[in-house]
């Protein structure tokens, strides 16, 4: 799996714990910015890269980190394709990818810690969609999740 990673000033610190420790696994994954925390590129910036990056294919999935991850994920969700959530918790980590399919994962640098932050990565990366879910849930949800592609599809953006 191709995955991206991106922050602004806010969420840089956090980015570079979650990068550092999932390359130490063994994950590959590419780091689209910021890169010097003292030449920061703007949240809607680095967004925009990965989101685009994302919406044409480059990548499966990213995890984008700002100062609350809710400015990444405004600004991810509109490239078609993207089904960007901001997250607080492993639950909806794990939630956001079983239920909604997200591809992109972003989180706020104020709010999360290090540990935590590594560990809703990992979740994240790791949980498919309708994954650990009742057969008639995963039904429901793999037709929810094709109607939500139609909307896409036909809006534009």
């Amino acid at each position: 799996m191709k995955i991206a990673i991106g922050s602004d000033k806010s969420g840089f610190y956090l980015k570079e714990f979650i990068l550092a420790r999932l390359s130490e696994k063994g994950i590959e994954i590419t780091d689209l910015g910021t890169a010097d925390v003292e030449q920061p590129h703007p949240f809607f910036e680095v967004a925009s890269i990965v989101g685009k990056a994302v919406s044409n294919g480059e990548y499966e999935r990213a995890i984008l980190i700002c100062g609350t991850g809710m400015g990444m994920s405004q600004v991810a969700n509109k490239f078609r394709g993207v089904l960007a959530a901001c997250c607080e918790t492993t639950y909806s980590a794990r939630m956001c990818r079983a239920i909604n399919n997200s591809n992109i994962l972003c989180m706020g640098g104020w709010v999360i810690g290090p540990e935590l932050g590594l560990e809703m990565a990992e979740v994240f990366l790791s949980t498919e969609h309708t994954q650990g879910l009742e057969e008639w849930r995963q039904a429901f949800l793999k037709n929810a999740y094709q109607q939500v592609v139609e909307i896409d599809r036909t809006q534009t953006k």
